[in-house]
């Protein structure tokens, strides 16, 4: 299939990528949280680079789970939480391919899943929502389980 470019030449249009027009609305869900996009690996490792702290890692995705469940609860937790994660980091799965690679690799002992969340504290994994753990619930069930893991590692000593 074919797409074209911002100058009208036609462009190959890579497998397995959603087309960003569609991907945007759903970035932007987590950007206006206070998400920053990882959409490189370098971009990603930026954000990292900094082992001490908290971060939340949300693999987005264009589901339908993502889109009635994971954003939802994200957004929910964010806003009644206490203590929040000092960053909040978000890939898109399907388009940032290499980043969210990457993103993976932090889920130690995980399998790749979309979406996807997991809780950093001084660099390690500390809490995971699955996909398992996130579709048949709603969004308030997510946001409980998201606030309990900020109140239980977000906490300052």
């Amino acid at each position: 299939m074919k797409s074209l470019n911002i100058v009208g030449t036609p462009q190959p249009r890579q497998p397995g990528r959603y087309d960003e027009r569609q991907v945007a609305p759903m970035r932007e869900e987590l950007t206006r949280l206070g998400f920053v996009e990882a959409r490189t690996v370098g971009a990603l490792e930026e954000q990292l680079k900094e082992p001490s702290g908290t971060v939340l890692l949300v693999v987005n995705s264009i589901c339908g789970c993502a889109a009635g469940r994971a954003r939802p609860g994200v957004a929910i937790a964010l806003k009644q939480a206490r203590v929040r994660p000092d960053r909040l980091v978000t890939v898109f799965a399907g388009n940032d391919v290499e980043a969210t690679a990457r993103a993976r690799e932090q889920f130690t002992g995980y399998g790749p899943s979309s979406p996807q969340m997991g809780l950093l504290k001084d660099g390690k994994l500390v809490f995971m929502l699955e996909r398992r753990d996130i579709e048949g619930r709603d969004a308030p069930e997510i946001a409980e389980d998201l606030v309990g893991a900020f109140e239980r590692f977000c906490a300052k000593e």
